[in-house]
């Protein structure tokens, strides 16, 4: 770890209060200048960090920036190994983590960042990843699995999300099959799991899991085609600085503990109870086709069952979904 981590990782650990720089400089064995010099490296980053003769350095109660630092200390004692990866702005978490994936990067490495240019969600649409007011993650995994199996990853994951959205921030979440959160009765996080297939083995080479959450509303509101579909766990940006911090950690919390124990499918319970699909009139959605029926359950694969207008009963593995209007 660089003296720079070190010293946040302190900063964090004791936020609102007073840092000796003298003490700071005796643990990493640098002198005060170099400590000096770190500090204002992360007040350029843009972290709210003051200096007091004879006091020290504290880190504001109000600074809001994602770091290693700010989300370890909120993870199970199992995972604080886990390989974090933060990023100010990055083109898509997904691209970069696949990249990663091909050059041989091992599983569990998590890249996060503050913000988005290009970020993705599914059939190529583009996923709105403005600054400050979002969480916008993804997750390396080499699951010795089958393809059809990364439904259950997404499956897994949206569990995880709802999960600690409801735990951290009390906002009900509720599950649109196979890959949206919707609290307040729109969509506030997305899912795009995506994987690359062993040919030879037939099975999974890796499987990049990338989570797009908006925590807050953003500055001037959300892009007028987005307007009466997505929203935020949130709807003011009055929150508890360390909030997406510990959103970030148990979601982490979550996925593990269940991908742990993956063949038992445990997170297929707390899928199912917050589905709002479930005996829902709904329109199945195949390019430019489109199909209406009645969603009937969601089978231990996953799979939404579906009875058809026709009375004919259906299992979808894929597909776009839209709720019919009562």
């Amino acid at each position: 770890m660089s003296a720079k981590h070190h010293i946040l990782s302190v900063l964090e650990k004791n936020k609102g209060k007073n840092v000796s720089g003298a003490k700071l400089a005796q643990e990493l064995s640098i002198s005060r200048n170099a400590v000096w010099k770190s500090i204002k490296a992360l007040q350029k980053e843009g972290y709210s960090i003051t200096a007091v003769t004879n006091k020290g350095y504290c880190l504001s109660e109000d600074n809001d920036i994602l770091s290693s630092q700010s989300i370890t200390p909120y993870l199970a004692d199992n995972l604080k190994e886990l390989k974090l990866e933060v990023h100010k702005s990055v083109t898509s978490t997904n691209t970069l983590l696949k990249e990663l994936a091909g050059q041989g990067e091992t599983e569990g490495k998590v890249l996060i960042a503050e913000e988005q240019t290009g970020g993705r969600g599914r059939l190529g649409r583009y996923f709105y990843s403005p600054a400050k007011t979002g969480i916008y993650m993804s997750i390396l995994l080499r699951p010795k699995l089958t393809v059809e199996d990364s439904l259950s990853i997404t499956t897994l994951a949206a569990a995880a999300v709802a999960e600690a959205v409801e735990k951290v921030t009390g906002c009900e979440a509720k599950i649109k099959w196979v890959n949206d959160i919707y609290c307040h009765g729109k969509k506030v996080c997305g899912i795009l799991t995506e994987a690359s297939v062993d040919f030879e083995g037939g099975g999974l080479e890796y499987c990049i899991v990338g989570i797009g959450i908006n925590v807050s509303r953003p500055t001037g509101d959300f892009p007028d085609e987005l307007k009466d579909i997505a929203s935020a766990i949130l709807e003011k940006n009055i929150y508890s600085s360390e909030l997406r911090s510990r959103l970030v950690a148990e979601i982490l919390n979550n996925f593990w503990k269940y991908y742990a124990v993956f063949s038992k499918k445990t997170f297929l319970e707390e899928y199912r109870k917050r589905s709002f699909l479930i005996g829902k009139e709904i329109n199945i959605i195949s390019g430019e086709k489109s199909q209406s029926g009645t969603a009937l359950d969601i089978d231990d694969n996953a799979r939404l069952i579906v009875k058809l207008s026709d009375g004919e009963i259906k299992t979808l593995s894929s597909g776009e979904i839209s709720i019919r209007p009562v």
